[in-house]
């Protein structure tokens, strides 16, 4: 084998056993983002488990919008209690920062199927979650988040999520 069917040969077993994210990064400019976008997926949810409501704080931008959607069978037992409730709830993230600063119980969310697009500068977060209570399950659906890159890093503008029982 000459030396450069040789080169040819290594060249490619290389690029054959290349993982395919690092391949995706070497080609995609926007590769970096989406794994930044990532490691705030992961921040939210470890804010989360430990409860630190200044943490989630600091990943939204002042102002941003937050929605809550009820599924049917959420509206109905939410209208139960109260006849006038509303199918889709404004919120914020300080009520989700003070509730976790104020409740006793075990909090997990899981994100499943989490889905990324970004240009570098605005994007999409979206994902199935579950809320887990006390190691239960109390309510699960899909979440939204509308981001933006500023110079201190990507930061939540929007978050509408739905909200089906169990």
């Amino acid at each position: 084998m000459n030396g450069s069917v040789c080169r040819v040969a290594i060249g490619i077993c290389v690029a054959l056993a290349m993982p395919m994210h690092v391949a995706e990064a070497a080609s995609d400019p926007r590769a970096s983002a989406r794994a930044e976008l990532q490691q705030l997926v992961e921040a939210f949810k470890h804010a989360m488990l430990v409860k630190d409501g200044e943490a989630i704080r600091k990943m939204f931008i002042p102002g941003g919008s937050w929605f809550r959607v009820l599924d049917p069978a959420s509206l109905a037992a939410a209208r139960a209690k109260k006849p006038e409730a509303a199918q889709v709830n404004p919120g914020s993230y300080e009520d989700l920062a003070k509730f976790l600063g104020t409740t006793s119980a075990a909090i997990e969310e899981t994100f499943d199927d989490v889905r990324i697009e970004t240009d570098g500068t605005a994007g999409m977060v979206w994902f199935d979650y579950r809320f887990i209570s006390d190691g239960k399950q109390d309510h699960h659906g899909v979440e939204t988040w509308q981001v933006i890159h500023q110079s201190d890093g990507w930061k939540i503008s929007a978050m509408l999520y739905s909200v089906s029982p169990g």
